[in-house]
């Protein structure tokens, strides 16, 4: 099995924006869901007129254990100040500079004492201005971040402030030893439809919470796991992500989710048992995806068409996961077994400006699509490549640039207040 898996382990582009999920029963007035955030999460104050750019953000901190609340603006922003205060602030510099410095001004008086992050695409007098309002008012003022920005940036920022989740570490262990222990988790990364902007499913990763090293990537746990142990994770993943699936249709929420198991398990699960044991009762259920790795299944295409037909009854279906190298196996096929095809992270990574992966990626779209079936981009980092890959005609995405993978709660966390602030104010899909 790869390390991918359950298994695998920037710009504001196609950062989530409105998601087709209901609000929360406190935002129609009702009680608020059983499941709520982790106790005592740092909050952080977003504020910026681009809906585009508060949920960018409020994706890649909630991915890192940070609560958020967004506000359109600094007057917002200000009012909830008065309320509690947050860990963090980060508050865009607009065309108008007087709302921004209002906020500093009365952050001042407010004798705030937190971090202030600034961000702006303005010209660097602006921002050296305006920072330097915010130090004559003794604020901690860091250094102002620039648009565009990407992932890694908030991330870096995080680790030095020491909020939210740490750093997830390199570390050995026997994955027996996990599953014994109880200590596998499943952690779910967003998958975005690239036309609407929209959230349309999740993908589910395994991650190992160890009481000694903290949390572990499956790098760690995966090489040389036996086909017994890899059973148990592939079987514990099925119903992690059933159960999950229930968790968000009580909460109103219904997305399509998915896992990656090997073909050699898969044979072996009980899966059309497992579903219906776990799945949600409801009719709006979206179904399940899973990922099979191209080089495991691109010889045993039978094989795959009778899986297919098979968890088709009980609305499973199969993806055929990082796809690259097995097209030409599959252009005389009359129907493709897949609903999905995912193009492999290697040929997406440059393809805007790659004379080999773009052509790769142009031709696997186009071949799912003339069968009627999706096309995945997984591991969109750069926003250049996210472009390239839209002009393609790629229906969905997945990768850092688009969110990343997040423990349940928190990817609950998210969702929950991203319902929220649709509650309290329309927010206009850009």
């Amino acid at each position: 099995m790869r390390n991918k898996t359950i298994f695998r382990s920037r710009r504001p582009l196609f950062a989530m924006t409105e998601t087709p999920i209901s609000p929360p029963p406190e935002a129609a007035g009702g009680a608020a869901p059983a499941v709520a955030a982790p106790a005592m999460a740092p909050l952080c104050y977003v504020a910026d007129e681009e809906p585009s750019i508060r949920h960018f953000l409020s994706l890649v901190l909630h991915g890192a254990g940070v609560d958020t609340m967004e506000f359109p603006n600094g007057a917002a922003l200000r009012a909830a100040m008065e309320k509690r205060v947050p860990a963090l602030v980060f508050h865009n510099i607009s065309l108008d500079s007087a709302d921004v410095i209002a906020s500093l001004v009365a952050f001042g008086k407010q004798r705030h004492s937190g971090p202030v992050q600034l961000m702006s695409n303005r010209g660097a007098a602006v921002l050296a201005h305006v920072k330097g309002i915010g130090e004559q008012h003794k604020l901690n003022m860091l250094p102002v971040l620039k648009k565009p920005f990407e992932t890694e940036a908030i991330v870096k920022i995080l680790h030095a402030l020491q909020l939210g989740m740490p750093a997830v570490v390199a570390a050995r262990m026997d994955l027996d030893e996990a599953l014994a222990n109880k200590w596998i988790e499943f952690w779910y990364q967003p998958k975005i439809d690239l036309r609407l902007k929209r959230l349309v499913g999740a993908e589910a990763y395994a991650r190992a919470r160890h009481p000694q090293y903290g949390i572990v990537p499956p790098e760690a746990f995966m090489p040389g796991a036996s086909e017994s142990a890899l059973t148990k994770l592939s079987e514990l993943a099925l119903t992690s992500v059933l159960k999950a699936g229930l968790v968000f249709s009580n909460l109103g929420i219904n997305l399509r989710l998915a896992v990656n198991i090997p073909v050699p398990v898969l044979v072996k699960l009980p899966v059309e048992d497992v579903v219906k044991t776990h799945r949600p009762n409801t009719d709006k259920w979206a179904g399940l995806i899973i990922d099979l790795p191209e080089e495991q299944i691109i010889s045993e295409l039978t094989l795959a068409g009778e899986l297919a037909k098979t968890l088709a009854r009980c609305n499973v279906w199969l993806a055929l996961d990082e796809f690259g190298k097995g097209h030409s196996a599959l252009a005389g096929l009359g129907e493709l077994p897949f609903a999905e095809v995912k193009l492999d992270r290697a040929f997406v990574i440059d393809c805007s400006i790659g004379k080999v992966n773009a052509p790769l990626c142009r031709t696997a779209i186009d071949l799912a699509h003339g069968f009627g079936r999706k096309a995945v981009a997984v591991g969109i980092e750069k926003a250049s490549d996210a472009v390239a890959i839209v002009s393609m005609g790629c229906d969905f995405g997945q990768g850092f640039l688009l969110g990343q993978p997040m423990p349940e709660q928190r990817f609950i966390s998210l969702l929950r207040q991203r319902a929220g602030t649709r509650g309290r104010q329309p927010v206009a899909t850009p």
